[in-house]
């Protein structure tokens, strides 16, 4: 007869996998049935040449070490249609680059859909902030920030000032200079100011100073792992290691100096002194003294990015992407993720005209544009908007101003110039978390 123990072990393994096949069917058959209910259609299947998907894997990374894989996207896209459907690494999801089913998984169906597998993926690095943070916890978070971009305006706005003459103070005489580090300076100390409550000044130094020089480039280092984590989906756990740990580290350890300063302060009691004095930090404390709940809901990610994503909470729908012609609704099943690259929806042709890829900021002036809506997306929308868009657009168009007003000659490298805008978008693109030029911005300055 053999071991008791061991055949009550057998058949506990029989009935748990039969068990987990019937409630498969199920799923698969009440999946089925909503489908049918709502109208869903089939929806086009990506390319992918190898199982798994792997090729199309293998490519994402090889065009991510070659600083192209933004352009592969659009090749993707291009291949594929504007919604299609990916199976990679046993998992099944959606891509869509269609304003409509953007504006349903960010605004009309918000409530179906969830940041997935963000928070344990980014993790490491950013900790329960509202970057990773859904529902109850992401709106409490919302509220204490959406103070300091509503209150304080104009001190903003004088920080602002502040910032941009040390970038200009910075610039050398009638000389090349690559532009991309100090803009990254300048953003620097202004986002240090709006969430310590006083910048860093790194742009008055010689080079960033050795502490936020670190800072800087273990960030940097960081959203390049979660960024690669994010790509391996339900597998984001075996991208890691000690450079990652290391990296993870510098910057907690910069935020923890800046959670101890404010810590070591008398606790504040009340409301604020001044509604125009809101200091993000100094309303956390307010609510915790834990440091490590303070460094999290500090680290956060600069906006906006050109690659997003949602998982669906329920059996949903999209409204475009299925059928012969991918108009009609798509099915997503609980769990599976919709992808949308923003990116490549800003150069659609059929919505931007023929001259999509090219540079030409006349096309908003005339109404060509007025119905544009959810095809046009650089601060995310719905709920989930960018809180920190106006203070973004008043940041860079004061900073071009002031450019313009101060050097009278702005020109390119003479080995980088274009005939014509057709080569726009063809430079190499560092892509984390957000996107940069690979090649700098190197320009001659002229006062």
């Amino acid at each position: 007869m053999g071991d008791p123990k061991l055949w009550a072990c057998v058949a506990f393994l029989v009935f748990y996998v039969s068990y987990r096949i019937l409630k498969k069917q199920q799923l698969r058959r009440a999946d089925e049935r909503f489908a049918v209910s709502k109208g869903c259609r089939p929806v086009r299947k990506w390319n992918a040449k190898w199982p798994l998907g792997l090729d199309m894997l293998v490519k994402a990374f090889k065009h991510g070490r070659e600083e192209k894989i933004l352009r592969w996207f659009l090749d993707v896209v291009a291949d594929n249609g504007v919604t299609f459907e990916q199976k990679l690494l046993f998992a099944r999801g959606v891509n869509t680059t269609e304003p409509p089913n953007i504006e349903t998984i960010l605004s009309s169906q918000f409530s179906d859909f969830g940041l997935g597998l963000r928070p344990p993926t980014f993790a490491p690095l950013l900790g329960s902030g509202i970057f990773t943070q859904d529902e109850a916890e992401w709106k409490h978070s919302r509220e204490l920030l959406r103070p300091q971009f509503m209150s304080n305006r104009s001190q903003n706005f004088d920080q602002v000032k502040d910032c941009v003459q040390n970038l200009i103070d910075c610039v050398p005489e009638d000389a090349l200079v690559d532009l991309q580090p100090l803009f990254f300076r300048l953003t620097l100390d202004t986002t240090t100011f709006l969430l310590f409550g006083r910048q860093l000044s790194s742009l008055k130094s010689e080079g960033v100073v050795s502490r936020e020089s670190d800072f800087a480039s273990a960030f940097n280092l960081g959203q390049d792992y979660l960024a690669l984590r994010g790509r391996l989906g339900d597998f984001y756990w075996m991208l890691g290691g000690r450079q990652f740990r290391k990296a993870c580290a510098t910057c907690h350890q910069f935020v923890d100096r800046m959670v101890q300063n404010s810590l070591q302060r008398p606790a504040p009691v009340g409301q604020e002194d001044s509604k125009n004095n809101y200091i993000f930090l100094d309303a956390l404390v307010r609510e915790t003294r834990d440091p490590k709940v303070l460094r999290d809901q500090l680290l956060r990610l600069y906006p906006s990015v050109p690659i997003n994503s949602r998982a669906a909470k329920v059996t949903t729908t999209l409204p475009r992407g299925g059928g012969e012609h991918g108009e009609g609704p798509v099915l997503v099943r609980k769990g599976e993720a919709v992808g949308y690259c923003v990116y490549a929806m800003h150069r659609r042709k059929d919505i931007y005209g023929p001259d999509a890829l090219d540079f030409r900021p006349e096309r908003w002036e005339s109404d060509e544009l007025k119905d544009v809506g959810w095809g046009y997306l650089p601060f995310n929308g719905g709920p989930r908007a960018c809180l920190g868009q106006d203070f973004a657009l008043l940041e860079a168009a004061y900073t071009v101003t002031r450019l313009i007003q101060v050097f009278g000659k702005i020109e390119m490298v003479e080995d980088e110039k274009k005939s014509d805008t057709s080569h726009i978008g063809e430079e190499r693109q560092t892509l984390t978390l957000v996107v940069a030029s690979g090649e700098g911005c190197r320009v001659k300055m002229v006062r």
